[in-house]
């Protein structure tokens, strides 16, 4: 099967930064629509295991800001 690309024979001839537009372009349209994506059962379970490892260890937990400061800290 050919790629979509492939197919659409303009695509290839964006610049990097178009591809890169375009690609942010597509996400958006993809996420304004999560009801269409079918819930997949491999992502429930690792949700499902994550939610449990941090109900028993809540203490595994880093708050965001904390990750924030840290990766600015590191700059």
């Amino acid at each position: 099967m050919a790629m979509i690309a492939e197919r659409i024979p303009a695509l290839q001839a964006l610049s990097p930064d178009e591809k890169l537009i375009l690609a942010g372009e597509l996400w958006e349209e993809l996420a304004a629509h999560p009801e269409t994506f079918p819930e997949r059962a491999d992502h429930l379970k690792i949700l499902q295991e994550r939610l449990e490892h941090y109900r028993q260890h809540p203490e595994d937990v880093t708050a965001w800001e904390d990750v924030k400061a840290r990766i600015l800290a590191s700059r």
